[in-house]
């Protein structure tokens, strides 16, 4: 984003000069996230999801790079490689419960930041391009996750990988080519676990090159705000740095406080104890379920109970599963309304807070229950309304809303009425 009254960067230290005029890394960094950027002085702390998503990514990559040192792609040792992960290596365990528990808190940051688009409408324009980027970003982030929770080989592991590769096998003609492909042989064994270990070593990497990808693009526009009112004066923003590092830097200690915990307090809450046994192709476990930040895609998954026609039910599943996703990339076009913050669209935040989000946390729910009464029922109803919500009712919402009046600019959202600025504006 550029503005005529960002500061520039000119470098004192004749060092700093001379490494700027050759290579202006320091320069860019100024820019990106120094007193070179200014960004609406009025971001509440959900923009501070961003950054803590960085944090998590890097947490992941880091502690991953040392576990892989470790760890032994083969379906014979890889099990036991994971417990002499724990046991043996110094600070193992710490290293393995770090990387399970910064998944999940990587989902957490990452579904808040998500959700917080939907409602302050941060897919619209001219952002589109931001938004596209982040719902890549979650799709190398599920299929990273997944790859990973087969690495241990327990029983939770193997399983979950023949069910989840078993979807592909439904879609007509290529689909039990492409299982074999994907798996390397008819069923989850070194093949798979082989490729999987590579792949979930090299995504992290590739995710990376898109989160680079998403922070150029939203530097493009700049950030949106909570008002939905886009930058109008230099009154209307201030330097990224010092005053958004210090307001991420709180939002990051209340995370490291809050991930701590779980780290050293409650490390195995979010694990499954099938997983604690090695995998064994001839026991099914009882119920089969995936890592809960994948629940609410697999209860759409199992809400498909019976044949459509001529389409099966397993395949009208998948199209679903996958579908719930891919919805998110037609937000900008599906949401006409010129109004992007919730805030001023009454009949639109009635249909987020009492349709959608409890249409997701049920989803949440039914997707870690079994597949039985009532739950498959609760699935289905909340999985109708998940599809209403966005394909249906947003762009119904859309014509026919009648949003509250909008503040002039930034600034009178945050200071109160600017008389001086609406009489120059009109003049």
């Amino acid at each position: 984003m550029s503005f005529p009254w960002a500061n520039q960067y000119e470098p004192q230290n004749p060092l700093m000069k001379w490494v700027d005029d050759r290579l202006p890394l320091p320069r860019f960094v100024y820019n990106a996230i120094g007193a070179g950027y200014p960004v609406p002085r009025n971001l509440n702390y959900f923009w501070n999801f961003g950054v803590l998503a960085g944090f998590c990514l890097v947490l992941q990559i880091v502690t991953g790079v040392v576990l892989a040192m470790h760890y032994a792609p083969n379906a014979l040792v890889a099990f036991d490689s994971t417990e002499h992960i724990m046991r043996d290596v110094n600070w193992g365990w710490m290293l393995r419960y770090a990387h399970a528990n910064g998944a999940s808190a990587f989902f957490v940051v990452v579904y808040l930041h998500i959700f917080r688009g939907f409602f302050y409408g941060s897919y619209k324009a001219p952002r589109e391009m931001v938004w596209l980027m982040g719902v890549v970003i979650f799709l190398l982030m599920m299929a990273t996750a997944f790859m990973g929770y087969v690495l241990p080989w327990g029983q939770m592991s193997f399983w979950g990988a023949k069910v989840i590769t078993g979807l592909f096998g439904a879609i007509p003609l290529v689909g039990e080519p492409l299982q074999i492909w994907l798996l390397g042989g008819f069923a989850p064994d070194n093949a798979a676990l082989n490729r999987f270990f590579s792949l979930h070593f090299l995504l992290p990497f590739v995710i990376a090159g898109v989160v680079i990808l998403h922070i150029w693009a939203l530097h493009i526009p700049g950030s949106s705000n909570p008002t939905g009112v886009e930058v109008k004066g230099e009154s209307d923003t201030i330097p990224f740095h010092p005053y958004y590092t210090a307001k991420d830097g709180f939002g990051l200690g209340v995370f490291l406080f809050l991930y701590c915990a779980m780290l050293f307090f409650l490390p195995n809450a979010l694990g499954h104890p099938d997983n604690y046994i090695p995998a064994n192709p001839m026991s099914t476990p009882a119920h089969i379920v995936p890592e809960w930040y994948f629940w609410p895609f697999y209860a759409i998954l199992r809400a498909f109970t019976a044949d459509f026609f001529f389409i099966p039910a397993k395949l009208m599943g998948v199209i679903a599963m996958f579908g719930s996703i891919l919805v998110w990339f037609f937000l900008p076009w599906l949401d006409t309304s010129p109004v992007r913050s919730g805030h001023y669209r009454p009949l639109f935040r009635k249909f987020f807070w009492f349709g959608l989000i409890p249409a997701m946390a049920v989803l949440f729910y039914c997707g870690g229950a079994p597949a039985e009464e009532p739950f498959v029922m609760m699935s289905q109803l909340a999985t109708a309304y998940y599809f209403l919500h966005f394909l249906v009712i947003l762009p119904i919402v859309a014509s026919v809303e009648r949003p509250e009046p909008l503040p002039y600019s930034i600034t009178e959202a945050v200071l109160g009425s600017d008389d001086n600025a609406e009489l120059k504006a009109a003049s």
